[in-house]
């Protein structure tokens, strides 16, 4: 593949201007590919082709878009260990992970579309009346890097379910797998102009994507800065804008729960993905009696993660890029200088490795829920663990937040943990472990962002209502 092409109405074609950007592997700190930056130009082009191909696309029958998801389904099946591979240069993710979450997560949320489309009741008559949801037309999709396939197929997979077109920006940091998803919906048939992709820096692409007049939604995953940034652009063509932002998820570890299980369970999501995942559980609150054992605990599980990818259990990559890098080596830093008790990790790579992205998995105890380690998004491998006195102080502090993504909540009943998650304010709550659901709405309160993804909910913000009064006879 030449990845300095654009992929707009149909086909690969040069960019407009020469700037390009190496993408690097953050394992190794060398460039693997070289990518064109997109002018506003390219944008212009590329919106140009998804309005065009709208007036078409957005009449398909639902068996038409049924059989083009099916195509889109097995051609991602067929090059899963090609994108696996791709996530695990581009982002840095082991090869381990990249197969059994990044890519199936990705085949996991076309296969939701596909089946929400068989069923979604796209009419539905009141008395006269009759409601109709339409497709709400170009839409720019902004994605991260950090989870490069999750972020594009919850975007791209309803997009399509619901008869909308769409141009793509991948992040400029991991856009490689990207780049082969456009090639497997051409070849899966997608027609030209439904979908299009054009490399480019947030500040010319994505400002460009949030301003065009012709584009009908943004769906925009990123930072809560990035986000408003986006929100403030679009405001001035009053299109819809969908976001997925920040978060800094609590997991209330109550005293009648299974502590070792819980607390281990919840330092190993917290490393996850090294970090980098905006519902990751980073604030641990346990009872203060009980913190000794969880500083135990949390410091066993971070002594055997390796980061060669030998144990794939444990196997941890390194952050995604270098700012990444930079900006959590800092945090880290500045929780030790403003008093958070260091249990493990700390500045610097681990040891024994001398080149890469990687970060030590840094556990923080007695942390003050005030200091900036607990409240700021860190996007690193890095857990802070706050005591508290009694349930009502552990949901107070849960819910001191500018954010609103997701919770965790374990108990020694069900019921007990449903009590507590019902005074959680977030989007989502996780109970004693439970895995996510994709056809369950994906999104927060607060400054987490607004909208939803995944599922009917994720159908729902590509759709417009359209109320089509005397459609039926009066009686």
């Amino acid at each position: 593949m030449n990845y300095l092409d654009f992929y707009i109405d149909g086909e690969w074609v040069k960019p407009c201007a020469a700037e390009t950007l190496a993408v690097i592997d953050p394992s190794t700190e060398c460039a693997i590919a070289t990518i064109s930056l997109g002018s506003r130009a390219d944008l212009d082009q590329a919106v140009a082709a998804a309005k065009r191909a709208f007036a078409c696309y957005g009449q398909w029958s639902r068996q038409q878009r049924l059989e083009l998801l099916a195509a889109i389904i097995d051609g991602y099946r067929q090059h899963s260990e090609a994108l696996a591979l791709l996530v695990h240069q581009e982002m840095g993710a082991p090869l381990s992970l990249a197969r059994s979450a990044h890519v199936p997560a990705g085949l996991g949320h076309l296969q939701r579309a596909f089946d929400v489309l068989r069923d979604y009741p796209f009419d539905r008559p009141h008395g006269s009346t009759l409601v109709s949801r339409e497709p709400i037309g170009v839409c720019g999709l902004i994605t991260p890097w950090n989870w490069p396939l999750n972020q594009l197929t919850c975007k791209l997979a309803p997009a399509l379910a619901a008869g909308c077109t769409m141009v793509l920006k991948p992040s400029e940091k991991a856009p490689l797998s990207a780049m082969l998803l456009a090639d497997i919906l051409h070849k899966a048939g997608v027609p030209k102009g439904v979908f299009n992709l054009v490399n480019g820096d947030g500040p010319t692409i994505g400002d460009g994507i949030a301003r065009h007049p012709d584009i009908d939604m943004v769906s925009f995953t990123g930072s809560t800065g990035a986000g408003i940034a986006v929100a403030k652009a679009a405001a001035d063509t009053v299109k819809r804008v969908s976001q997925e932002l920040g978060g800094k998820s609590a997991n209330l570890i109550l005293a009648d729960a299974d502590i070792d299980t819980a607390v281990r369970h919840g330092v190993s999501s917290c490393f996850r993905n090294s970090g980098q995942s905006c519902n990751a559980p980073t604030r641990m609150l346990i009872p203060r009696a009980l913190q000794g054992r969880a500083v135990e605990i949390a410091r066993e599980v971070a002594a055997h993660i390796c980061f060669d990818g030998s144990n794939p259990d444990t196997a941890m990559g390194p952050l995604a890029n270098l700012a990444q890098f930079e900006r959590v080596q800092a945090l880290i830093g500045a929780a030790m200088d403003q008093g958070a008790r260091q249990v493990c990790g700390g500045v610097g790579r681990p040891d024994g490795v001398t080149q890469g992205y990687y970060v030590k998995p840094t556990v923080f105890a007695d942390v003050h829920p005030d200091m900036p380690i607990a409240r700021e998004e860190v996007f690193g491998p890095v857990l802070v663990i706050i005591p508290y006195d009694n349930e009502g102080h552990a949901i107070a502090i849960a819910n001191d937040s500018p954010y609103g993504l997701s919770a965790y909540v374990s108990a020694g009943t069900l019921e007990r943990a449903r009590s507590v998650a019902r005074c959680l304010r977030t989007g989502m709550v996780h109970l004693n472990g439970s895995k996510a659901d994709n056809g369950a709405p994906f999104g927060g309160y607060k400054q987490s962002g607004n909208g939803r993804e995944w599922g009917v909910h994720g159908l729902e913000e590509y759709l417009e209502l359209k109320s089509m009064f005397g459609f039926q006879p009066t009686v």
